[in-house]
């Protein structure tokens, strides 16, 4: 079994999110762990001769110069990486609502036709059956109640994302009320860290 853990914390070890994935990866056995580290390995978007490039290869199939392979390679290599793992977690924190640029962008990285999806007769059909996803998002706020409940669009998009490639298993954390402080901080860290238990004792036993 491979795990491969992707992970957006810039605030290093002051990030809630790094701290339940640090907590996910010491209780996991028997399991190859891979991490990819987008502060790090920032994923390319698409410019004018990447897109160029993706819709010649993937959408018409035609061969492409060594030029306009490369500026495919870093999509590719983590589309790889993606593909040969079997379980995916993904930890980040909640920027204004949503995913951090960086995240999404990893998203459209491995999000390629003919490798992690496809369509035939004009349907939609994930090419990554088999595999598992557990998101970890930490928020300053809280998104599980009124009124804010409708301005959660982070493990909600993230959910779409690993449903249209396929994957057969996700789950996901909200450790929301990180800005709160005290007591309720540290209840919340504590309950998400309980999901996390079950979710290893889930995929791992």
């Amino acid at each position: 079994m491979k795990t491969l853990l992707v992970k957006y914390a810039p605030r290093e070890e002051r990030s809630n999110s790094k701290k339940l994935l640090d907590t996910f990866r010491s209780r996991i056995e028997n399991s190859e762990i891979e991490v990819l580290d987008l502060c790090i390995d920032v994923p390319d978007m698409f410019n004018v001769q990447s897109m160029y490039a993706y819709i010649h290869r993937n959408y018409l199939k035609e061969e492409l110069s060594s030029e306009q392979k490369k500026t495919l390679t870093k999509m590719d290599r983590m589309t790889e990486q993606l593909k040969s793992a079997d379980i995916v977690v993904l930890s980040y924190p909640m920027h204004n609502f949503s995913m951090p640029a960086s995240v999404k962008a990893w998203f459209d990285s491995v999000m390629l036709k003919g490798q992690t999806w496809d369509n035939a007769d004009g349907k939609y059909a994930g090419l990554l059956h088999g595999k598992k996803a557990l998101i970890i998002v930490s928020s300053g706020g809280f998104y599980t109640k009124e009124p804010m409940i409708h301005w959660e669009h982070a493990i909600s998009l993230s959910k779409i994302e690993f449903q249209f490639m396929g994957f057969s298993d996700i789950r996901a954390i909200l450790a929301e009320g990180m800005n709160a402080g005290g007591e309720i901080q540290s209840e919340n860290i504590k309950k998400s860290i309980a999901e996390i238990e079950k979710i290893i004792q889930d995929w791992y036993h």
